[in-house]
This record gives structure tokens, C-alpha cells and sequence, in this order.
């Protein structure tokens, strides 16, 4: 018997294919305190990383661009993103209440630099307020991951799937962090959500779903690619909720209709977040903005947002120009691999939860009564994934995010097959998976699963924000003072922290002879990984001797 087959005559007939599954009730309290734990679990691990890491590379951008929304109420710094995610971190930031120096002036790097370290604020207290807000908002995405799941193969197949999310090292990881990647991915990840619940009551939930749409594009501009999938799904719910009866033409029309609302939502919404910025819409780039031609000038200037946002476009498609450096399993290259995002997923992605994922992809298309739910599940992910792999940024796994959220509903999905091994099964990966998380706290960024290594080998197989993202400069000035007080330090750091402000004085051994470096030399592993010249010289004919976070090895010489 297939598994198709097992499924459809241990399962009673459905009103609806997307209904969801008859299960024995679970005890009216159990559900929900589970949901507390997990959830709960998930917030001390990413409070606990918010209030021990410094500033990684981009997060003084976005506290900075966040200040100058609330005090200058203007786009002029780091148009490449729009306003939204910023205004997240804005509400932590008007809560730390920042001195902000109105006279500045400077680009988008030394604007967050200044915001911190220059103007009489404290660092500490400034991000920990500014990464609050992100938080919360990944634990709200966290309901709808169980939402979803559960709609789909119950209670179990819900806690089941938020289990996975709660326990991903790289949500945790970057979901601490005042980044946009975490609100992009979720927001596109509740729009599916609401396009799935529209095969049911599509005047109810389109124009929510077209909100949540607006709400990633106005954060992130690479979830764009994800518009004419989402568009195309909202039209198949509106299709799947249409009356036996009625006619083609009138269906037609309400697809057309239905599709319209979707985008006109998603519209209004990225222009709200400027106008939220700026009633006035004012919009003068502080550097030049470069110029694009060919189709994708053409695709820029189609484009039905403000111009600050088409501008941001213009922005990235410059970056995308540049020849990037990357790092895979000890290689360095210039450019960009197609298949740098899978080979770090697998890296990063503890083992049980890669197993639950490709259990539930063969589930979803598998299973007659999950197979309504692969589209709006699976065809998101690969094409976001696709147009991800096809950037020229090899910087880590924060670009594919939306994948730990998809899949872990897609795995929730197991427990609708009914054999008997199939929850035994999937509890214990679920335990391994966490027990994988658990064992890495609090050094969530530099994960990797046990078949690499873990994270303290993260370092000689992946780079930047997979490993080292300038998180622990604060780590790092605890250990030499505890450690190695008045020693002499040499120090090459990536990131956008000031050694200074955490009290480490050093010099950089790059800038005079390799004889006069002596002494502890203490490097950012992506400086590690890149290392050439002077820099590899100096690496060469020192010992390590300690490292910090998984992510700053000491030497001595």
C-alpha cells in the first residue's frame, strides 16, 4: 500500500481538501502551555544573544537610519532598504529616548557609528532596545508557523512544525539582531498563510494577505521575486472558493478582482511606510544613486512605488554588479556560486530538522489532502531560493531565511500520515533538533550541525554572518581582561563596533613590519578565512592559542 493510499483510507472524507484533519482532541491546556514553552525558550535564547553581542556589520545602519526617521522625519540614509523594517527597530530606539546629534553629517557607515560611540549614548542599552522589537516580531511568526501547520495536520503537526522554528539556530540567530532578514521572510511567509485561508473566505483574508505582501516589499526589496508567485496563488484561492454553480466568466472576474485587491494592498502599504517617514514624500540620496539600463532599468521604472524606493532598487542593482569575495569550505573566490545557499544550509541546518524538511516535502506532494498546500508551501521557497542563489552576495544563510519558516510547516506535515512509527519518529528528530540548539547557546550565528563539526568549525568552511559578524567584540574585551591583562594587542576586527568603547586598546599589525608584531594577535575569523599577504604571513607564524564566540581566534607570538 502507498503512502497516498495508507493516508486516504485511514483518513474520514473531507468537506474541503485544504479542511483540517479529524484527530483526537489534545487536552485544552496542553496545547497552548506548549506553545508558551516553546516560544518562551525561543525569546530567552534571543534576548540572552541581544543583550551579550555587540553590533554586527549591518545593524549600525539600520539604528542609525531608525534615529533619523524619528528625529529628522526624512529618507536620506541607506535608501537601498525601505522604511518598514527600520520603523520595527524605530520603536525600540524612541523607547532607549538616544541623544542625536542633528549637525552630522556623513555617510550611512559612520551615521550608526556615531549614533553609538560618538554622541553620549550607551551602546549596550541603544541595541538591546533596538533588537526588542525584532524579537518580538520573530516570535509572532512564530504563531503563525504553528497556525499554519496546524491547519494542516493538526494540533500535533502545529506544535510539531513551531518546535522546528523555535529551535532553528539561524532564526534564533538573527531574529536577536536589528536586521530586516527575520521581518521580510515572516511577513512573506503570513501572506502565504492568508492566501492559503482565502480558499475558504477570500474577502476576508485577500486584503490582509496583500498588507503582509506590502509589509515584506516594504521591507526587504529581494522579496519582490515573490510577487508573481503570490499573485498567482491568490488567484488559485480565489478560483478554489468559487460556488459550483457559478459561471466561468464570473469566476474569471472574481479571480481578476481578487488578485487586484492583493496588489493594490501590497502597494498602499510600501507607500504608507515612506509616508509614515515623511508625509511630505522629500527624497535627496546623500550619495549619488548609480544608473541602470536594459530591461532591468525598464523593470525599475515600471515599478508603482515612491522614488526613493525605485532608487533602492537602482542601489542594489549596482551591488549586484560588484565582485564580491566568497568563502566555502576553505576556498576563497571572487564572484558568486550557485550553489553557495544550499551548501551552507546544510551546514548551518541542524540534521534532524533537514530530515523533518524532506519528509515533509514528499508529504505535501505526496498525500492527496496535503496536496493543495505544496503550492503555497514549496513554490515560494524554491523561487525565493532560486533568485537567492542567483545573487552575487555570498554572505550567509540570513539571505535564505524564509526557508526554516516554510519548511518547518511543511514538516509539522508529517504527523498527517497515520502509521503508527510516523509521531515516534518525528518526536525524536524534534529532540535531536533541539537538543543540536541547545547545545550551541548562546553562540546561535556560528552554528553548524554535528556532521560539520559544530560551531567551532563553522569558521573553516563558511564566513561572515554564518560565523563571524562582528557579535562578540564585547565577548572579546572580557576575555583579555580577564584572561591576558597588559599584554600588548594586535587586533584585526570585521565589524562595525569601536575596539576603543569596550576598552581594548590595540594596534593593527597590518600597518607596521611582521618582526614588531609581538605580542597577542587576536583576528575576526572572516579575516582568518580571507587572509592573505602580511595578514596570512602573520597568521602563519603565530600559535593559536584561544578563540572567543566561535568567531575571534587568539594567537601568540
Amino acid at each position: 500500500m502507498t503512502l497516498e493510499q495508507h493516508t486516504a483510507t485511514a483518513s474520514p472524507p473531507e468537506p474541503l481538501p485544504d479542511a483540517r484533519p479529524a484527530r483526537r482532541p489534545v487536552g485544552g491546556w496542553l496545547v497552548p502551555l506548549l506553545v508558551v514553552v516553546l516560544l518562551g525558550q525561543m525569546a530567552v535564547a534571543m534576548v540572552t544573544a541581544a543583550v551579550q553581542q555587540t553590533p554586527t556589520i549591518d545593524e549600525p545602519v539600520y539604528v542609525g537610519t531608525a534615529a533619523e526617521y524619528l528625529h529628522e522625519h526624512r529618507v536620506v540614509h541607506n535608501p537601498e532598504h525601505p522604511p518598514l523594517g527600520k520603523l520595527v527597530v524605530a520603536a525600540g530606539v524612541a523607547l532607549a529616548d538616544p541623544h542625536v546629534d542633528p549637525s552630522f553629517t556623513g555617510d550611512q557607515g559612520r551615521l550608526g557609528r556615531h549614533l553609538l560611540y560618538e554622541s553620549g549614548n550607551d551602546p549596550w542599552r541603544l541595541m538591546l532596545f533596538a533588537r526588542l522589537p525584532v524579537i518580538a516580531l520573530t516570535l509572532a511568526f512564530g504563531l503563525v508557523v504553528f497556525a499554519f501547520a496546524r491547519e494542516l495536520a493538526g494540533s500535533a503537526g502545529g506544535l510539531a512544525g513551531l518546535a522546528l522554528y523555535a529551535f532553528s539556530p539561524d532564526v534564533i540567530a538573527h531574529g536577536s539582531l536589528a536586521t530586516l532578514d527575520v521581518p521580510a521572510a515572516g511577513f512573506v511567509l503570513t501572506s502565504a498563510w492568508l492566501l492559503w485561508r482565502a480558499r475558504r473566505r477570500p474577502r476576508l483574508h485577500l486584503p490582509s494577505a496583500g498588507v503582509a505582501l506590502g509589509a515584506a516589499l516594504a521591507t526587504k526589496m529581494s522579496m519582490l521575486a515573490a510577487v508573481p508567485v503570490l499573485m498567482a496563488l491568490a488567484g488559485l484561492s480565489v478560483w478554489c472558493a468559487r460556488e459550483p454553480s457559478e459561471s466561468r466568466r464570473r469566476t474569471l472576474g472574481r479571480v481578476a478582482a481578487g488578485v487586484a485587491v492583493v496588489a493594490l494592498a501590497a502597494v498602499a502599504v510600501v507607500w504608507v511606510s515612506y509616508l509614515v517617514v515623511d508625509p511630505r514624500l522629500r527624497w535627496a540620496p546623500e550619495q549619488p544613486v548609480p544608473a541602470v539600463g536594459g530591461l532591468r532599468g525598464l523593470a525599475v521604472d515600471l515599478l508603482p512605488f515612491p522614488e526613493a524606493y525605485r532608487d533602492g532598487m537602482r542601489v542594489q542593482f549596482d551591488f549586484e554588479e560588484y565582485p564580491w569575495e566568497g568563502f566555502l569550505f576553505g576556498r576563497l573566490y571572487t564572484g558568486s556560486l550557485w550553489y553557495y545557499l544550499p551548501a551552507a544550509l546544510l551546514v548551518k541546518t541542524p540534521l534532524g530538522m533537514l530530515a523533518l524538511w524532506a519528509a515533509g516535502v514528499v508529504t505535501l506532494v505526496a498525500v492527496r489532502r496535503l496536496r493543495p498546500a505544496a503550492p503555497y508551501l514549496l513554490v515560494p521557497t524554491a523561487v525565493l531560493l532560486g533568485t537567492a542563489m542567483l545573487g552575487s552576495r555570498d554572505f550567509g544563510t540570513r539571505y535564505a531565511l524564509f526557508v526554516p519558516m516554510f519548511l518547518a510547516v511543511a514538516a509539522g506535515c508529517v504527523l498527517a500520515v497515520r502509521r503508527r512509527w510516523v509521531p515516534v519518529a518525528v518526536g525524536a528528530l524534534v529532540l535531536f533538533v533541539a537538543f543540536s540548539s541547545v547545545r550551541t547557546f548562546p553562540y546561535y550565528l556560528p552554528y553548524s550541525n554535528e556532521a560539520f563539526g559544530g560551531p567551532a568549525k563553522t569558521r573553516l568552511r563558511l564566513h561572515d554572518s554564518n560565523v563571524d559578524w562582528g557579535q562578540d567584540l564585547g565577548r572579546l574585551a572580557d576575555r583579555l581582561r580577564e584572561r591576558y591583562p597588559g599584554e600588548r594587542i594586535w587586533l584585526v576586527y570585521k565589524g562595525s563596533g569601536v575596539p576603543s568603547s569596550y576598552g581594548i586598546r590595540a594596534a593593527d599589525p597590518r600597518k607596521v613590519p611582521v618582526r614588531e608584531v609581538r605580542g597577542l594577535l587576536v583576528v575576526s575569523d572572516s579575516s582568518v578565512a580571507k587572509a592573505t599577504g602580511r595578514l596570512a604571513e602573520l597568521i602563519d607564524s603565530s600559535r593559536a592559542i584561544d578563540t572567543v564566540g566561535h568567531s575571534i581566534t587568539i594567537y601568540r607570538r
